[in-house]
């Protein structure tokens, strides 16, 4: 069968996407979004979603979905997103995401969905209430996410990169079988802060959906005010002994402090920040500030942005209709290949 789409230009495209299950924090936007910011949206057709449909796989407050929907967008365009630049968009708002996950699910297997990380550690904490189907099929639907574009580069943390093998799996068993419809993807790490760990637990990473301990002191999110900020760094746990040295073994705490300042500075290495600090104090008072300073122009821009809504909306609009654009001719393909017959015209 020949191929069925035209694959992405020269210039790479690029797709990632956030899950509004919780408050943007430091984690997501040092490993995530300021490199979206800095480098990917200069690419072709590159597209940042708020993978929404995604925060159904759990049992969840609806109200809560739009509002942290509208406030992750909103965030993303405070970061720095331009919209005459890349695409942001929400998942739901665009049906071809839900309609290549089914043909996606027709190709996964029962095995591979099981043998998935996040999905073995959220069915433990979801047993008791039961596990929703959808947290086991999910990773067809991200799979749909990226493939629907013809997407060449998926930005992601360490966590995700065994959905995008799953998804480069899914690819090229379905052009083996049904002809070339996709681009196989592959996953890009940013180099450094890729993962930021919780200041009170440095062996778990900072993220939205990280269990709250101790009212929250080890996430920072984007929103906290800086001397909530100031209050969290101070109070992170450091190591044992008081000489500063990047040891992520050993000293998680004191190289998750590391990592994020040379993040913050854009600088690329933590080892050399170490052999200017004599202390952890001094360490973390430079980190409060570093952070502080970074997130002050993202918070100024948020609430310009919360007090005219109607713009974020026409943000969301045109995007959810630049993305539909480009995945349906995919999509439709897709559906072709695999035996169903196309809408009459």
């Amino acid at each position: 069968m020949s191929e069925k789409v035209e694959t992405a230009g020269t210039a790479a495209r690029v797709f990632s996407g956030v899950k509004p299950t919780g408050h943007l924090t430091l984690g997501n936007y040092l490993g995530a979004v300021q490199r979206w910011v800095v480098v990917d949206q200069h690419r072709a057709d590159a597209l940042f979603c708020v993978v929404d449909l995604h925060a159904l796989t759990v049992d969840h407050d609806p109200a809560r979905v739009r509002r942290l929907s509208r406030q992750a967008a909103t965030l993303l365009l405070a970061a720095g997103l331009d919209p005459e630049r890349c695409t942001v968009f929400v998942q739901s708002h665009v049906d071809e995401h839900a309609r290549l996950a089914y043909l996606m699910e027709c190709t996964a297997s029962v095995g591979e969905m099981r043998r998935m990380v996040q999905f073995k550690e959220k069915a433990a904490r979801e047993e008791t209430a039961g596990v929703r189907l959808s947290l086991l099929t999910y990773p067809a639907l991200m799979a749909a996410d990226i493939l629907a574009y013809g997407t060449d580069e998926v930005p992601v943390g360490e966590d995700q990169a065994q959905h995008v093998e799953l998804t480069r799996n899914l690819a090229v068993r379905f052009n083996g079988r049904y002809g070339r419809v996709f681009v196989v993807p592959r996953a890009t790490r940013p180099p450094v802060a890729a993962r930021v760990r919780d200041l009170q637990d440095p062996r778990s990473k900072m993220g939205k959906g990280t269990v709250v301990r101790d009212g929250g002191a080890g996430v920072i999110h984007l929103l906290d005010e800086p001397d909530v900020v100031r209050r969290k760094v101070l109070r992170a746990v450091t190591d044992r002994g008081s000489d500063v040295v990047y040891d992520p073994d050993e000293r998680p705490g004191v190289a998750n402090l590391l990592q994020v300042l040379a993040a913050c500075r854009a600088e690329a290495d933590p080892a050399g920040l170490a052999a200017g600090y004599a202390s952890y104090g001094a360490l973390k008072r430079d980190v409060a500030e570093a952070v502080v300073e970074l997130l002050r122009p993202v918070r100024k821009r948020h609430a310009e942005l919360a007090a005219d809504p109607g713009y974020v909306d026409g943000v969301l609009r045109a995007g959810a209709e630049r993305a539909r654009a480009m995945a349906r001719p995919r999509v439709d393909a897709a559906y072709e290949a695999v035996g169903l017959l196309p809408v009459g015209r």
